[in-house]
């Protein structure tokens, strides 16, 4: 479980930053933060590699 936390970090910090509860709507707005971080960082490091 320990890693599940850790993978979705970034959203619960984001919507707890903003004041939205991380739990609530099913984690679909954690979600969208966390593939909007991933996304991020996924692009930057093809980019770099290509």
């Amino acid at each position: 479980m320990r890693l599940v936390n850790m993978l979705l970090w970034p959203g619960t910090a984001i919507c707890r930053r903003i004041g939205v509860d991380p739990e609530s709507d099913m984690g679909l707005v954690r979600s969208m933060f966390n593939m909007l971080v991933y996304l991020s960082v996924a692009l930057a490091f093809v980019w770099v590699l290509v």
